[in-house]
């Protein structure tokens, strides 16, 4: 399925689909010179384009809280990281499922179309 879907969009490499792991353990792996992007309803609206403009080469990786969103451990554990950007996606609370979709296609618009 992911080879086909990304024939169809017409993307030269097929994302690598990972076993799942804590998210300290993540986090503490996460290279230094990419960029992590928190989706947090609760931060103030961010500029994306300038988060964007200050991207290193590395990955660029969206995290997306799960149904009931981060613990406050984990909160911190992600605000702690040096290439941490939080984004609001909307103003109200969105579905994991929607906000991780939403979030990769406004990164895409910005990064391929702005």
């Amino acid at each position: 399925i992911i080879v086909e879907a990304s024939e169809q969009s017409n993307r030269i490499s097929v994302p690598e689909i990972k076993n799942l792991e804590p998210l300290k353990f993540f986090l503490d792996k996460f290279p230094k010179e990419g960029s992590l992007i928190f989706c947090d309803i609760n931060c103030d609206k961010s500029d994306l384009k300038n988060i964007l403009a200050k991207k290193n080469q590395g990955p660029i990786c969206i995290l997306v809280g799960p149904e009931g969103d981060f613990s406050e451990k984990e909160r911190q554990l992600i605000i702690e990281k040096k290439e941490i950007f939080s984004l609001s996606l909307a103003n109200n609370i969105l579905r994991t499922e929607t906000a991780a979709i939403a979030a990769v296609t406004i990164v895409n618009y910005h990064l391929n179309f702005n």
